[in-house]
């Protein structure tokens, strides 16, 4: 059964069984008035993005195919170490992005939680990414010696998640672009969860953006929680583990700072579905 088919086929199962969950030591999650909200379908390139109440939380999620992840996955990010951008406006310097959204985490004189193990001061890290690792178009921005790496790559086949990775093995594979946040944040990874269910982090309530690699080839699935109630990491993690199986699942920076954009099918510009139009260090764009 191809994807798409196989998602209506569960969307019409969840109408009829609207409770899933994980086993004992899981959390439950409901899920309600789900809703295809845009379209993307080309010979390269097709998602839908729909709403959905998961626990009485409005979210959107967007499921990703496309022909060859390594070429049509972007990545635009703002000046290193200078200031913070828009997402619309990074959205903007990727020339047909069909589908946007917020990257990774960051540090800014008002959000200065650096690492323990990082060495410097946080001045040193103001306006960059969150990570032991950065990488941009196959430039080497930041490599912190002795400290493992968590986060997503993009390679030559589309992305990858390393959890605890030493930097040159990273390196070894040739990444064209990274995306990272805290160390806690890749969530599940060859059949194993790896979040951490006492991290205060992970138990807040809050705006979140999940992605997560599925089983069929070239696809992914975003998960953007709103902030009406917002979602724990544990409900986006049980979710996508429970929902759909996936190879990975890992946390991007949400918050103020999430954002979804999508472009219609024959049109120029990229419209706001999602997001508080707040500046951001990087983000992650889908072309044809």
């Amino acid at each position: 059964m191809k994807l798409f088919d196989r998602l209506a086929a569960l969307a019409l199962l969840l109408c009829l069984l609207p409770i899933g969950c994980l086993g004992e030591d899981s959390l439950a999650y409901t899920i309600s008035r789900r809703k295809t909200e845009a379209a993307y379908d080309t010979e390269t390139l097709k998602y839908t993005v729909e709403t959905l109440y998961l626990n009485k939380t409005k979210c959107y999620l967007a499921t990703v195919w496309m022909q060859d992840p390594g070429r049509q996955i972007k990545k635009a990010s703002s000046p290193w170490h200078e200031k913070l951008m828009k997402a619309e406006e990074l959205g903007k310097q990727i020339p047909g992005a069909a589908l946007v959204i917020n990257g990774s985490g960051y540090v800014s004189p008002t959000y200065p939680e650096i690492p323990d193990d990082y060495p410097g001061a946080s001045p040193d890290y103001y306006y960059t990414p969150l990570g032991s690792l950065t990488v941009i178009d196959g430039e080497v921005y930041r490599y912190l010696d002795g400290i493992p790496y968590f986060g997503l790559t993009l390679e030559a086949d589309g992305l990858h998640l390393y959890a605890g990775a030493d930097n040159d093995a990273v390196l070894a594979k040739d990444p064209l672009q990274t995306w990272s946040f805290y160390e806690g944040c890749p969530m599940y990874l060859d059949g194993r969860e790896l979040l951490d269910r006492e991290w205060p982090f992970a138990t807040r309530r809050a705006i979140r953006n999940v992605i997560a690699k599925l089983p069929e080839e070239n696809t992914y699935i975003i998960l953007i929680s709103t902030s009406a109630v917002g979602l724990t990491l544990l409900e986006a993690n049980d979710f996508m583990i429970g929902e759909y199986a996936p190879e990975w699942v890992y946390n991007l920076d949400g918050g103020p700072s999430a954002a979804l954009y999508t472009r219609a099918q024959g049109k120029k510009k990229l419209k706001l579905i999602y997001g508080a139009g707040q500046k951001v260090v990087d983000v992650m764009g889908f072309i044809e």
